[in-house]
C-alpha cells in the first residue's frame, strides 16, 4: 500500500509493503500517481517526500505481475513515472536499505536524494532479460557519466550511496537511519519559499531535456515491451521464482 501523510506545505508518500521489501505493485503505481496529481493541484503544497517503510525504499517491480498480459500503451509504472517526472512540486527522495530497478530510475526523478550511508543500490534489468527503463537510458550518463552507467546497467554491479553520491546521482549521505530526517529539513526549507516561484523555476530547470526525456520513456516502454514476451525474461523470472521456494 501507500500511505500518504500530510503536512505543512509538504505530503509524505511511504511505500509500505514491508513484507516483499515494498515492492510495487500496479495498484500501488496508481496510488502513487493519484498522490502526485493531488500535489500538484495542492497550491500550499511545496515538497513531496518519497520513502520506504521498514528500513528499506523499494525492491522494485513485483515480478508476478511482469507474467501477466501486458496491453498497449503505457504500464501502470511509466504512468507513475511520466507523473513523477513532470510534477511541478519538488521531490524529496529519502533511502534507506535496497533500491532495486525502478527504486533507483525513478530517483532520476527526484529534486532532492538523501540516502543511509549502508543503502545499496543495483539496477538488475539485463540479468532479468529485460532492458533499463525509467529514462534511465538518457539521464544517468548525464547525471552518473557513461563509464559508471555501463557498470551500473550493462552489467547490474550494485553501487553504494557513497558512489552514487561521488558520482552525482544523490544528493548526500546521511548516518543510518536518518535519510527522512533529512529530507523533512529539506521539506522545511521549501516551505519558506514562495510557492508559486517555486514551483516555475523547477519547471524551467526540467524545460530543456523534457522532449528527448519522452522520447526515452517511449522507446523504453516499446523494447521494454517486448523483452517481457521474450523467452530470455520468462525463463529470469522462472529461476527468480524457483530461488524463493
Amino acid at each position: 500500500m501507500i500511505r500518504v501523510i500530510p503536512g505543512p506545505a509538504c505530503v509524505t508518500l511511504v511505500i509500505d509493503r514491508p513484507e516483499r521489501r515494498n515492492a510495487l505493485t500496479n495498484a500501488m503505481y496508481a496510488d502513487l500517481d493519484l498522490a502526485l496529481q493531488a500535489a500538484q493541484k495542492d497550491p500550499d503544497c511545496n515538497a513531496v517526500i518519497l520513502t520506504g517503510s521498514d528500513g528499506h525504499f523499494t525492491a522494485g517491480n513485483d515480478l508476478s505481475e511482469f507474467q501477466s498480459p501486458r496491453g498497449d500503451g503505457d504500464s501502470p509504472a511509466l504512468a507513475f513515472l511520466r507523473r513523477l517526472a513532470g510534477i511541478d512540486v519538488p521531490v524529496i527522495a529519502a533511502v534507506e536499505g535496497r533500491a532495486v530497478g525502478v527504486g533507483v530510475t525513478l530517483l532520476q526523478h527526484c529534486d532532492f536524494v538523501y540516502a543511509a550511508q549502508d543503502a545499496l543500490f543495483s539496477l538488475p534489468f539485463v540479468s532479468l532479460g529485460l532492458c533499463p527503463e525509467g529514462g534511465s537510458s538518457l539521464l544517468m550518463a548525464q547525471m552518473a557519466g557513461p563509464r559508471r552507467t555501463a557498470e551500473w546497467l550493462l552489467l547490474g554491479k550494485p553501487f553504494t550511496a557513497g558512489q552514487a553520491c561521488d558520482s552525482g546521482f544523490i544528493t548526500a549521505v546521511t548516518p543510518p537511519g536518518q535519510a527522512l530526517e533529512r529530507a523533512r529539513q529539506t521539506a522545511e526549507e521549501l516551505a519558506t519559499q514562495p510557492g508559486q516561484a517555486l514551483r516555475g523555476s523547477k519547471r524551467l530547470l526540467r524545460r530543456a531535456g523534457r522532449i528527448a526525456l519522452e522520447q526515452a520513456f517511449d522507446a523504453e516502454r516499446d523494447l521494454f515491451a517486448e523483452r517481457l514476451r521474450s523467452d530470455e525474461a520468462q525463463a529470469a523470472f522462472q529461476r527468480f521464482f524457483d530461488k524463493r521456494k
